[in-house]
């Protein structure tokens, strides 16, 4: 047992409170990023509703600008109001469909709940149901293929312009979705020509604002943030897929640029539109979370904090922009600094709780990565309380934070460190049909508990901590690196002191990889070197925790294109991807391969190297 540094008591029990006298937001600068409801000549001429026919160009004007108004709502933390704002029209307005539809999703994209992710996917069908109403009766790919090349442009009216793109969001949502349930990409793939048909209207779109013989209508910068929102968001994922889902994606037509789609998203984002938020969200999840979880940790933390300035100086209390700009202190090492944010975040409203459970989450690993486990230890059981995400998870974070615990903490609420990881394997949940990645992996470490006489796990927490990414954030600070290593020294010796098991070398293997990306983040590079490389000269070992070889592997790749060592870490990474498989987390780690191949590839013409670890 480790004794962990002092940690100050909780100072809420079921919901967070900013101590008096604390800092308000910094002030940002005045320009907002969305506009509010904004009213324009040709805007004040529609009339009002009711009296007297409106042109479908008006009733577009009036859609617009309603569901602008709904998402300055949603921005303010008045969800009830901008849902209610919306409902009434939902079956009758293609916008007012998407729009509901949207913030619904962007709910379960920040929760994480099943009955959000069930719920926004059924509104979303709808939307979609509505959206196919105002469409030309043909199918797009023809139809607009024949507009730009033979036809005149008389054949596409704004609106039916205006509802391919709407329907084809929807679609593209859906898949979004799909995505959130199943890390694996089967569903995606099973449904792939829903996504294919989103996205061949997309380029198809796309190549009509190319047109010469296009002409712009009255509301094409709403349309075409749509295009650049579709086409960025469609090149940008793509890019980071693995490259054996990559290569059935080709076959059936799909092709994904990272540069062409950050392109598209910025100028979306930059843009005075409709989608101008969507892009700058999608953004803000890429390079604060996606190349994190998914990727090698190289995520522009400076572009992301430019990127959310103007809607924090105009939405100072909202609660999106305040958990951004908490992740965002996180991932630049200030750790306090975003545990004020996440407090702040879940003071700011009290509507939505699910969208506190995603601060506690955060909050959680803030409290491991300064090694506070009784903090850290309250979340996950707020979590567990209140979150129906993955209970299996947090109560084996429960257990695993209890196990930090020194022989002179007393536990709380009286839980057995053992009791609790026997119970992780009853609660296995499925999304979709489909068990969560992570929930599986704890599952599986927990289940040496089940023997009467458990080999205890060495540091569960900080093993977990890497499978979520936490080494490049304490990369940054060197305090908290060498108390990391401290932690997984004294772990170390534990080991050593202890009788031999069946799963000694498992174990030494697990604290050898978390030592290495610590001593990797402190200069120690050929000592980190050794440690990666102990893990695969001793793979023939390794009993059940097969997953450390090819992230060893990986591992010691970016380590190598750190030092130019381009070509040895192209060749550890075509080992990792090719030669194994059937292991905890493989489709994370191959997202994470991929993302370091880019690297590798791209090395030479921009001189970028990693500072960071591609899984922790």
């Amino acid at each position: 047992m480790r004794r962990a540094p002092a940690a100050a008591a909780p100072h809420h029990a079921r919901r967070l409170r900013r101590p008096p006298g604390a800092a308000a937001a910094a002030p940002a600068p005045a320009l907002p990023a969305l506009p509010a409801a904004r009213r324009d000549a040709s805007m004040d001429s529609c009339p009002a509703g009711g009296a007297g026919a409106r042109s479908p160009t008006s009733d577009l004007n009036v859609a617009l600008r309603e569901c602008m108004a709904a998402l300055d709502l949603f921005l303010n933390n008045k969800f009830s109001d901008a849902l209610a704002s919306l409902q009434a029209k939902t079956k009758d307005s293609m916008y007012h469909a998407l729009t509901y539809a949207t913030i619904l999703e962007m709910q379960a994209m920040m929760t994480f709940d099943p009955q959000d992710i069930l719920n926004a996917g059924n509104t979303m069908k709808e939307a979609q149901a509505t959206c196919q109403r105002f469409r030309k009766k043909s199918t797009v790919a023809d139809s607009i293929n024949n507009l730009v090349h033979r036809q005149s442009l008389e054949h596409f009216t704004e609106e039916e312009i205006h509802a391919e793109i709407c329907y084809a969001e929807c679609l593209l949502q859906r898949a979004a979705l799909t995505f959130l349930q199943d890390e694996n990409m089967v569903s995606f793939i099973k449904g792939g020509i829903k996504v294919r048909n989103s996205y061949q209207t997309y380029r198809e779109l796309d190549s009509l604002i190319q047109s010469p013989h296009y002409v712009k209508g009255e509301n094409h910068l709403h349309f075409e943030g749509g295009v650049k929102l579709g086409v960025g968001a469609f090149n940008l994922t793509l890019s980071m897929f693995p490259a054996r889902i990559l290569r059935l994606l080709e076959f059936v037509g799909f092709s994904g640029n990272k540069e062409h789609g950050l392109l598209q998203l910025q100028e979306g984002a930059s843009s005075y539109s409709f989608r101008s938020v969507l892009c700058t969200m999608l953004l803000l999840c890429y390079h604060t979370f996606m190349t994190f979880v998914l990727g090698t940790g190289k995520g522009n933390v400076e572009e992301a904090e430019r990127l959310l300035k103007p809607y924090l100086a105009r939405y100072p209390k909202g609660a999106i922009f305040l958990f951004f700009a908490g992740r965002i202190e996180t991932l630049k090492g200030n750790i306090d600094a975003a545990v004020n944010r996440y407090e702040e975040c879940c003071e700011a409203q009290q509507y939505w709780k699910q969208f506190h459970h995603m601060c506690y989450w955060e909050l959680m690993w803030c409290f491991t990565y300064k090694r506070q486990w009784k903090m850290a230890f309250f979340y996950a059981d707020l979590l567990s309380k209140e979150n129906t995400w993955s209970k299996a998870t947090y109560i084996y974070m429960k257990a695993a934070y209890l196990s930090m615990f020194g022989p002179d903490d007393c536990s709380p609420f009286g839980d057995s460190e053992a009791e609790l990881f026997r119970i992780v394997p009853t609660l296995k949940l499925k999304i979709a049909g489909k068990s969560l990645p992570t929930e599986k992996f704890a599952i599986r470490k927990a289940r040496r508990y089940l023997s009467p006489n458990p080999v205890p796990l060495p540091v569960p927490p900080l093993e977990m901590m890497y499978i979520w990414n936490g080494y490049a954030v304490i990369g940054k600070c060197p305090n908290l690196t060498e108390g990391m290593l401290e932690t997984l020294i004294e772990a170390e010796e534990a080991l050593a002191r202890s009788s031999a098991t069946e799963l000694l070398a498992d174990d030494r293997c697990v604290i050898k990889l978390l030592k290495g990306l610590c001593l990797k983040h402190l200069g120690k590079i050929s000592e980190a070197e050794e440690h990666f490389n102990y893990i695969y000269l001793n793979e023939k070992k390794i009993k059940y925790d097969h997953y450390l070889i090819p992230n060893a592997l990986l591992e010691l790749a970016i380590l190598y294109l750190d030092q130019d060592r381009r070509e040895e870490a192209i060749k550890l990474l075509e080992k990792a991807k090719q030669n194994y498989k059937n292991y905890s987390m493989e489709t994370r780690t191959h997202f994470r391969i991929q993302a370091a191949l880019h690297q590798a590839k791209s090395a030479p013409e921009n001189g970028m190297h990693s500072g960071a670890s591609a899984v922790s």
